[in-house]
């Protein structure tokens, strides 16, 4: 923590005096924001910290004018040297963003241009304020590369967002906020898609921009790990109201606010309560030797290029554990995932379910045994049908293999009362629910063919961290309740530490440790099991308990 026992006051970049934004009718209430109050100072990284909906983007799009027509302030004030930013006109705003206050967006790649090199991206923020020549320009893009800790810029300059990784294509972004050095940085949860130690690396930079160039930073999160690592101030937001703010030491060791207490309970953190299962019966399903490679082509009359995504990996789970496989982008741990379900093809080693070697078996041999395994996806909204109601999405599958629609149906009713939600949604659309709530509708989706063994793929990584704390607390329960055999992968050891009996971690296609969660945080043996612990996000932090917290 730091960064959070910096005291500097300087004097504030931008001020937001009693701000209120209305949410058109027929909301859930009636203000996105409602007089909101807070300043962000030169030298200091302001946190803003709430769930989704809670209205913490709300300010900053507020602030840069990026608000839609229907979403106008109605009350308040936007203050940012001496002038209030909800007066001026579009051609001075335009005019300053960039200048004088820019903005590093949550997904890279949709806002990078796809069809642009990302140093002309670069490039265009200085060509469109003038001032640069074309050298000028593409000398000053590949000091910002170098600033940001981008390999070889000359190379990457002519280089298409599609060909770097999350954490180069964030890099890149940053890259184009620093250009014109402005005095105000909003960071929109530019962490949260991104691995753990991809994660703090750009945390680490984005801290060593804010010291070096003096700027104010406000960092918009829901996880409080972040919060620890960084920040030297905190505003919480709840339904739109600021609920709590303060400096980081009081936010975070002495919360005074319900629901700041309860953000903060909901943390993840390396604690480890999850025990063998005590049946000692054979596993469930034993991976021996598992490989799958891809086959990359270079181009016209390009060489070939074999990526093992997946070599020589061997574990087993049994009815009532979870395995938990953990790793970055790219180690492999979702190709092993689609394997499982035999979504791709294995080229070699064995898939022994119940006994039974699945690897070999055709699509047509297989499907009668798909019912056995299934997926809970990472994205629910992606992967549930916007034009079904959640009652078909759920009984489709049923029905496929043979159970009467009526027996579907009811099926379907006692699932979602089992995950938590009211049987009466049955017909409501994806698109009326919360992530959370979308989330439990694809557990019930994988639960109703009556699986022996969930895989379940980065299932609660898009979640707020309160709703992922009830996510993992249902998954558990079910798991108890079923003594079903789950194969958890994340990249968030935080959750793996919190759920997990066993975890495997990965590293390039292999699998470099495997053991209890007590053996793999406690003693770990790998040097890159070591490098992932260390990046965990306010590892150094110890909250407070819920007695310390005064939480009911």
């Amino acid at each position: 923590m730091e960064a959070s026992m910096n005291d500097d006051k300087g004097a504030p970049v931008i001020s937001l005096r009693n701000l209120t934004i209305p949410l058109p009718p027929g909301g859930d209430r009636p203000h996105a924001v409602q007089d909101i109050s807070y300043d962000v100072r030169a030298g200091e990284i302001l946190c803003i910290v709430g769930e989704s909906g809670s209205g913490k983007s709300m300010s900053a799009n507020a602030i840069m004018g990026l608000l839609p027509d229907y979403l106008k302030p109605t009350a308040g004030e936007i203050i940012f040297r001496g002038q209030d930013l909800l007066t001026l006109p579009e051609a001075t705003l335009e005019g300053m963003r960039g200048k004088d206050m820019a903005m590093i967006f949550q997904e890279p790649l949709s806002a990078l241009n796809p069809l642009m090199t990302v140093g002309k991206q670069v490039a265009e923020v200085m060509l469109v304020h003038g001032g640069h020549t074309d050298a000028q320009r593409r000398q000053r893009v590949l000091e910002l590369f170098r600033f940001v800790d981008l390999p070889d810029p000359d190379a990457l300059y002519d280089t298409y967002p599609f060909r770097l990784s999350g954490g180069q294509r964030q890099r890149v972004t940053i890259a184009m906020a620093l250009a014109l050095e402005p005095s105000l940085l909003i960071a929109d949860e530019p962490t949260t898609a991104l691995d753990v130690t991809t994660q703090a690396q750009i945390l680490a930079l984005i801290a060593r921009i804010q010291k070096e160039k003096g700027m104010g930073v406000m960092f918009i999160t829901h996880d409080f790990g972040v919060v620890a690592e960084i920040a030297h101030r905190v505003a919480v937001m709840e339904k739109g109201m600021l609920v709590e703010q303060g400096s980081a030491e009081q936010v975070l060791n002495h919360p005074a606010h319900p629901y700041t207490r309860r953000l903060i309970a909901a943390v993840p953190h390396l604690n480890y309560g999850r025990k063998d299962a005590a049946d000692r019966a054979a596993p469930l399903l034993a991976v021996r030797n598992l490989k799958k490679h891809y086959v990359l082509r270079g181009g016209w009359m390009g060489s070939k290029r074999v990526v093992r995504a997946v070599d020589d990996v061997s574990f087993s789970v049994r009815r009532g554990e979870t395995l938990g496989i953990v790793g970055e982008s790219g180690s492999g741990k979702s190709t092993i995932g689609k394997c499982l379900l035999k979504l791709v093809g294995v080229d070699g080693g064995q898939l022994l379910f119940d006994g039974r070697d699945i690897a070999p078996l055709s699509e047509r041999q297989f499907r009668p045994m798909r019912h056995h395994i299934q997926m809970i996806f990472q994205d629910p909204f992606a992967s549930l049908n916007p034009r079904h109601t959640v009652g078909r999405i759920i009984s489709d599958g049923p029905v496929a293999n043979g159970i009467p629609r009526a027996d579907a149906e009811a099926r379907c009713r006692a699932l979602l009362e089992m995950v938590g939600l009211d049987p009466a949604v049955f017909n409501r659309y994806p698109h009326q629910f919360s992530g959370g709530q979308r989330q439990r509708v694809g557990i019930a989706r994988a639960l109703a063919l009556d699986p022996q063994v969930l895989v379940a793929d980065e299932s609660v990584s898009a979640l707020d961290v309160s709703v992922q704390a009830q996510v993992l607390d249902l998954l558990q329960s079910l798991q108890e309740q079923l003594q079903i055999a789950m194969i958890f992968i994340t990249h968030d050891l935080r959750v793996a530490a919190q759920v997990c009996s066993h975890i495997a971690v990965m590293h390039r296609g292999k699998v470099v440790e495997h053991g209890a969660p007590n053996q793999i945080f406690e003693a770990p043996q790998s040097d890159y099991t070591r490098k992932l612990i260390a990046a965990v996000p306010g590892k150094a932090w110890k909250p407070p308990t819920l007695s310390d917290s005064g939480i009911q």
